[in-house]
């Protein structure tokens, strides 16, 4: 294999990350194109290495390739969210009792700090930085427990829902309930009863989390089913 190869190989491996990342936090949308040329300035790299790391993350499920249309993010079905939410429930809720037993009163104070900055955001509305914060504080869970493998399992099925889990937007009633289970469950640590935190959490994601993503999911079609009857009118027109 020649250095050229390695070199190319390397590359476009060190792309999967951030785009994924991208994908994660919602820059790239369910249903939208994924814009190769910006890409490639964004990144100072040629085309090759961007559509070998499209490629990987098709592989992975977060990504459509559409012959002489590119790579589209993939949209999350209701049958996914069936299928992966109670994965990621389960995941969760071990998290909650490893992070309770092991957490350290810099651990409980950072996730406190977390917290806080996420109601700060929820009282002035700003869905996108709470939503952002919100993730952080999962993530916090699965950091603090210090189990690698639980952690590598959890950003597996996070990445297979890609964009639904943290850039879902929330009807007020929606928002309300996951914001009171979030003080629920930061009081939960602060007394580290890794019962309570962890079943809060599981319950967390199975009610409300599943709730938020079907009505995302509904919304989305709809709008689609409009975007579609829309575009009929115009050609017609």
């Amino acid at each position: 294999m020649s250095s050229s190869t390695l070199i190319r190989q390397s590359l476009h491996e060190s792309l999967v990350a951030p785009l994924r990342e991208m994908i994660l936090s919602g820059e790239l949308r369910a249903g939208e194109k994924v814009p190769e040329e910006q890409l490639c300035e964004r990144f100072g790299v040629s085309r090759t290495p961007i559509r070998e790391a499209l490629k990987v993350l098709a592989a992975e499920g977060v990504l459509q390739i559409m012959p002489h249309r590119g790579a589209i993010v993939a949209r999350i079905t209701e049958d996914q969210v069936n299928e992966l939410f109670p994965i990621m429930a389960s995941l969760e809720r071990l998290a909650g009792r490893l992070a309770c037993a092991a957490a350290t009163d810099a651990d409980i104070a950072r996730v406190r700090a977390l917290h806080d900055e996420m109601m700060r955001l929820y009282a002035v509305g700003d869905e996108p930085n709470y939503l952002a914060a919100n993730r952080r504080i999962h993530d916090a869970f699965f950091v603090i427990a210090g189990n690698a493998t639980l952690h590598a399992y959890y950003q597996q099925v996070l990445t297979r829902i890609h964009s639904c889990r943290f850039v879902m937007r929330k009807t007020p009633e929606h928002w309300r309930a996951a914001v009171l289970e979030h003080e629920q469950m930061i009081a939960a640590l602060e007394a580290r009863d890794g019962e309570t935190l962890g079943s809060l959490l599981e319950r967390h994601v199975t009610g409300t989390t599943v709730g938020i993503a079907r009505d995302y999911i509904r919304q989305k079609a709809e709008e689609s089913g409009a975007d579609k009857t829309l575009g009929a009118r115009r050609v017609s027109a």
